[in-house]
């Protein structure tokens, strides 16, 4: 897999979510064995309690060793080694219980020699009341335990749910994070799929326009040889027509030219070649080649300076600045007036482009960079184009490391577009 930016922010993005989800089911894990053994502590301490007060009413001596037998993790077996009333144990239970806040539901059996079989007790709410609905005669879970004589039991039948309820907060933040990482993979899932898809869009547009330069060249070359051949030159409407067709090809031909432009520079394929050379004299060659070619547009050229030197790609810069002259003419009014300053601004040069075009409205002035994105207008079927002017030349300004705005004029009409060239690009 190559590797390259995305993938790489992708794996790093996808290796810090799940180092914090391993951390959060660490701390979790963590926090379950600490609850498990703050409860059985809980409940060692309880028993001992209750044992120590039935030795005391018996007026016995403790034993050395602790009577409590944890048989399981909810199974409890107390050896008193002395006769205690099934009244008074329960009472005790209640008591220590409370004392340790141990709010769980629990039962107790009590063995009896007599008939060699555990009797069951009660089963206690969390309040500390008997519920007869929750009362279970459950004989089989209370086992016997040979070589003892008094002794009781005590089940915690909701200890693991409680080890589960008491943990909510960890719960829920391992559920927030393992959210947070279904919802990041499958952001990069959409997102290598729209790359994907992206990359197929520039290869069918490459290939599209590939196909149609062939024989668009095929009938600008019949078109320019038919022209000129007498029959045509002598019928009037002949030549007409193939001027239009002349006409129209190299427009089509333009368009072209500048989706291949745009599809070069998104794909970062486009090498620029930069070389010193004067912008006043390239901005005087788009001023001449604008007025040549819209004959009702005004251009103007005001540079406080003859030579000023730029390292860039000139061929590019050209396109940009032409691409910039030709909008302004082309959304403009009947009698279109473009001028263009070029001043030193700070540490650098700034480029201005000003109309008098009816504007921009606000809500589309942040937009009018984007690919494929028009404004609206109410000649806009007059006007031809495909919404990727001024992406190329935001495009082409930010690999030369240069800044691009755009503004109205405020009272006055039009627009106002600058390129901002940093000292590092001159020369």
């Amino acid at each position: 897999m190559k590797f390259n930016k995305l993938n790489i922010i992708v794996f790093i993005g996808l290796v810090a979510i799940v180092g914090v989800l391993t951390m959060q089911l660490v701390m979790l894990n963590e926090a379950y064995m600490f609850e498990k053994k703050e409860l059985a502590e809980k409940i060692h301490f309880a028993l001992q309690d209750v044992v120590t007060k039935i030795y005391r009413d018996n007026n016995s001596e403790l034993p050395g060793e602790t009577p409590i037998k944890k048989v399981s993790e909810d199974y409890y077996v107390v050896n008193v080694q002395d006769v205690f009333e099934a009244s008074i144990l329960e009472y005790y239970l209640k008591n220590e219980f409370q004392k340790v806040k141990l709010d769980m539901d629990y039962e107790y059996a009590i063995y009896d020699c007599g008939s060699d079989e555990m009797v069951y007790g009660e089963y206690i709410t969390m309040g500390g009341k008997i519920d007869p609905t929750e009362k279970q005669q459950c004989i089989n879970c209370f086992t016997k335990r040979p070589g003892l004589v008094y002794y009781f039991a005590v089940r915690f039948p909701n200890l693991r749910h409680s080890y589960i309820t008491s943990l909510q907060q960890y719960w829920i933040y391992t559920g927030v994070l393992l959210l947070v990482l279904v919802i990041y993979v499958y952001s990069v899932f959409l997102l290598l799929k729209q790359k994907k898809y992206t990359e197929l869009q520039k290869d069918f547009i490459n290939n599209m326009t590939h196909e149609f330069k062939t024989p668009l060249s095929s009938i600008l070359i019949a078109s320019n040889y038919a022209v000129k051949q007498d029959e045509i030159e002598n019928n009037p409407k002949l030549s007409r027509y193939l001027k239009i067709i002349i006409e129209q090809s190299n427009k089509l031909n333009q368009h072209i030219e500048r989706i291949l432009s745009v599809a070069k520079t998104e794909s970062g394929i486009v090498s620029l070649e930069k070389k010193a050379f004067n912008v006043v004299e390239t901005l005087q060659l788009v001023k001449e080649n604008a007025s040549i070619k819209f004959e009702n547009a005004q251009v103007s050229l005001n540079a406080d300076e003859v030579d000023y030197q730029v390292l860039a790609d000139e061929f590019h810069f050209y396109n940009i600045t032409y691409n910039i002259v030709e909008n302004a003419i082309k959304y403009g009014p009947a009698s279109p007036q473009v001028a263009i300053n070029v001043a030193r601004e700070g540490k650098g040069l700034q480029l201005t482009f000003t109309d008098n075009g009816p504007g921009i409205a606000s809500e589309h002035l942040d937009f009018v960079f984007d690919r494929f994105y028009r404004v609206p207008r109410e000649n806009k079927k007059e006007v031809e184009g495909f919404g990727i002017g001024l992406f190329y030349v935001k495009k082409i300004c930010e690999l030369h490391g240069w800044k691009i705005s755009i503004k109205n004029n405020g009272e006055l009409a039009g627009i106002t577009i600058t390129i901002f060239i940093p000292k590092s690009s001159l020369a």
